[in-house]
């Protein structure tokens, strides 16, 4: 009894904290990443239809979660998206601008949802690299956009979804996933170069864990080290000080049928500059009843506060 009062009392004051912050002038608001498995409304190549109820599912979740922004992977078609945005609308939940990466797998995309304009756009849909002596591309793109929050404060997102862990007969998938990585790695040095203490975000599916090769090439070193936000679930557990950055919370966001195992996949990174904006405890992987009906994967969620004034 005594450590549910403690947990209550903990996001209370939060709360109280939200709301002055609010009333001082400063705005909160919260970005995720979805990868909402094969959401397509036909079947295309290996990959079938989502199912309504599925679908469904997928919109129930973003509209629990009420992001300001959202980047979603393996979309289909850019319809199917704008359908997803109309059904979230009618749910009361507008995310009226949009973009969508179209990479050399026409199957599925990377996709993203926002409150807020964007007012520049970088997709990165031909980034090529050697492997096992075949040229070859970054499969699904990624989306590198500019978003203004308010007259005061604009970040920029950079979301990706890299090759998964599936076995390929071209070229051993995770040194596919690295190169993808490496690439990937190359746009984030791209925008800490052209700017002095850069705001910006990188998230999305990285298919792979904390301190895997891939993963590391993306998170870098030094000055230029990406900060992991590593949000947990919201399931009674204190919310961590930073000091306990590797506590036990329940962390994963993704179910792997075939060897049943649970992991952490999706990732939220922030730079230095932009970490300073970022909210612990408006930060967490979302877990709900039925999460797997809408897909494999679960949002992960973190929330950031501005001035306004």
């Amino acid at each position: 009894m005594r450590f549910v009062k403690k947990w209550r009392l903990t996001w209370i004051v939060a709360g109280v904290w939200l709301c002055h912050a609010a009333w001082a002038g400063a705005q909160v608001f919260h970005i995720a990443t979805y990868n909402i498995e094969n959401f397509l409304d036909a079947p295309s190549g290996t990959r079938p239809a989502k199912s309504p109820e599925a679908r469904r599912k997928v919109r129930d979740t973003i509209l629990a979660i009420k992001p300001d922004v959202i980047a979603l992977e393996e979309v289909g078609s850019t319809n199917v998206l704008l359908e997803l945005q109309s059904e979230l609308k009618i749910g009361g939940w507008d995310l009226p601008y949009w973009d969508q990466v179209a990479g050399s797998d026409t199957n599925i995309h990377v996709s993203v949802l926002t409150r807020f304009p964007i007012v520049g756009r970088r997709p990165h849909t031909n980034d090529q690299f050697l492997l096992s002596g075949h040229l070859m591309q970054v499969s699904r793109g990624f989306a590198e956009l500019d978003l203004q929050v308010n007259p005061k404060f604009r970040f920029t997102l950079i979301a990706a979804h890299l090759k998964s862990r599936r076995p390929s007969g071209l070229a051993d998938e995770e040194e596919w996933r690295y190169e993808e990585a490496a690439a990937l790695r190359h746009v984030i040095d791209e925008r800490f170069g052209k700017e002095l203490d850069p705001k910006f975000v990188v998230l999305g599916d990285f298919n792979d864990l904390k301190d895997s090769k891939p993963v590391r090439a993306i998170m870098g070193r030094g000055g230029n080290r990406l900060f992991d936000t590593r949000p947990g679930e919201r399931n009674g557990d204190d919310p961590p000080a930073e000091k306990s950055h590797d506590s036990r919370r329940v962390t994963w966001t993704h179910f792997y049928a075939k060897d049943d195992v649970y992991s952490r996949v999706d990732y939220i990174l922030l730079s230095s500059a932009m970490k300073l904006n970022w909210l612990t405890t408006e930060s967490y992987v979302f877990s709900a009843p039925n999460w797997g009906l809408a897909s494999d994967h679960r949002p992960v969620v973190a929330g950031f506060t501005v001035e306004t004034k």
